[in-house]
């Protein structure tokens, strides 16, 4: 049954209509993959000799297990922002007759092929065979430590998938466990409670009585049946069909109405991202990462690189433009379709979406001005960045949107949700963000700092003036692409 279920998994990746883009992002991550897995193999290797020569007087493994803890933390915190959930479209098995549970087991096993489970392996086991074979620990010490260690590894990863299932809905609810957490940590850190030597200390005496590896064991299996129960309750046709309650925002947004032909679609944005979380989370992160300057402005590493500072330009005055421009018009999956059947006015739909970057752009520089204070050189560079991202940019980004045919759903999470993230999603970032600073670079290389500073803005201006001429063959663009769009969007699981 496993083999009949993986093979409707490879089946399914093959024949989805994202197929093409699925597979030239996998090529990609594949890539990363294969790096971050040599730099693991690398670090469990020379681990052991590192930590000696940087402290001759303490025992490695002793170090490693005193940091034990502060690794599991942050490797819980890294697979809740990173590690999705696993999933199986089960709605054509409930009518065949297979067991719940054959169903539920093999979603679960499947995740402990993750590569998430893979990269902890590549840095534990070499770890310990080093002490085994070159610094002579005791073979059955080592063994235990690394089932033990490995074993808290994967309790992490089934930790995790209770935690998301229980708290992404509800971030607020998870709070308190962030505050324990932190108190925790302030105590370790004032060494009122050190948990992480206690934690430590375990692992030493684990070492000395490798059958106490049988304990993560024990916890992993426990951690195994409560995910279990918890996706066999919700094996049926009828689980999550009665909706939440909630309260209907009926706000209309009747100013959006000066704004003439583009009007009703503006107000359709602007409706969207006010009713629904994650479009909404686009302006919380733009305001948050308004404070990215800060990191580089005051910092005297970056003074003299100041072609770095036009990546911060683009990146502060840009960061809506790119979260909400990336997605057009993935955004209106769910009734684009209906649109396309309307006789609506393509130009018109697209310049009601770069009207509403434009503006967040300029909201953007209006709130970056406080940047002020670190030079009136770095209030102008970020108006010709903010200039460049409304005239290049932003048509730049809808263009990229034209090969969009992914799906979003307004109604998940927002929080590391990665639904409609393609391959373009990935690549269109480079020219927003290499062009201007080549452009920069080398004109301020070979000329002076001012025309470089002038030439961004004379581009972006150009883009301004040039816009009805790029409208019109977006417009053109995503014509031709309309039912390629539809048929994709149609397949909501992609």
């Amino acid at each position: 049954m496993f083999r009949k279920f993986l093979w409707l998994e490879w089946k399914s990746f093959l024949r989805s209509a994202s197929f093409g883009k699925s597979l030239g992002l996998k090529i990609l991550m594949a890539f990363l993959a294969l790096y971050f897995s040599i730099m693991f193999l690398s670090l469990g290797i020379a681990l052991f000799p590192l930590l000696k020569e940087l402290y001759p007087e303490r025992d490695p493994v002793r170090i490693v297990n005193s940091f034990a803890l502060v690794y599991l933390l942050f490797e819980l915190i890294f697979r809740f922002m990173l590690q999705t959930l696993p999933v199986m479209d089960i709605k054509p098995l409930m009518v065949l007759p297979i067991l719940r549970k054959k169903v539920v087991n093999f979603v679960l096993i499947k995740s402990l092929f993750s590569y998430y489970n893979l990269l902890p392996l590549l840095l534990i086991v070499p770890f310990g065979l080093y002490c085994i074979l070159q610094e002579g620990y005791s073979a059955k010490g080592m063994t235990g430590w690394m089932i033990a260690m490995y074993a808290s590894t994967l309790c992490i990863n089934y930790l995790n998938f209770i935690i998301k299932k229980r708290f992404t809905e509800n971030l607020k609810a998870l709070l308190p466990v962030v505050a324990i957490g932190l108190i925790l940590a302030l105590l370790d850190y004032l060494k009122i409670f050190e948990i992480t030597n206690y934690f430590g200390e375990v692992l030493n005496y684990l070492i000395q009585n490798p059958y106490l590896a049988i304990a993560p064991i024990v916890i992993l299996i426990l951690l195994f049946v409560w995910n279990y129960y918890n996706l066999k309750g919700k094996f049926y046709l009828d689980s999550g069909l009665k909706g939440k309650s909630k309260a209907v925002n009926t706000r209309e947004f009747g100013w959006t109405r000066k704004f003439g032909s583009i009007a009703p679609f503006l107000q359709q944005d602007i409706k969207l991202i006010w009713r629904n979380k994650r479009p909404k989370t686009t302006i919380y992160m733009s305001l948050i990462l308004l404070g990215y300057g800060l990191l580089f402005y005051p910092n005297e590493t970056y003074q003299g690189m100041p072609a770095f500072f036009v990546f911060v330009g683009i990146f502060i005055t840009g960061i809506f433009m790119i979260n909400f421009g990336q997605f057009v018009p993935s955004w209106d999956s769910s009734y684009y379709q209906m649109m396309m059947a309307q006789n609506i006015p393509m130009k018109q739909y697209l310049a009601s979406k770069l009207g509403l970057i434009t503006f967040s752009v300029v909201v953007l520089f209006i709130l970056s001005t406080p940047y002020v204070y670190f030079g009136w050189d770095i209030l102008v560079l970020n108006l010709a960045c903010a200039l460049y991202n409304m005239g290049v940019n932003a048509p730049l980004l809808i263009f990229a949107g034209s090969f969009n045919k992914k799906a979003i759903d307004l109604d998940k999470s927002p929080f590391m949700n990665y639904q409609g993230t393609g391959a373009s999603q990935w690549l269109v970032g480079l020219p927003l963000l290499l062009i201007p600073i080549f452009l920069f670079w080398i004109i301020n290389k070979f000329i002076n700092y001012e025309i470089a500073i002038g030439f961004l803005a004379f581009m972006g201006v150009l883009g301004l003036i040039l816009r009805p001429h790029f409208l019109s063959f977006l417009a053109q663009r995503y014509r031709s692409r309309k039912y390629v769009m539809i048929q994709g969007f149609k397949q909501k699981g992609d």
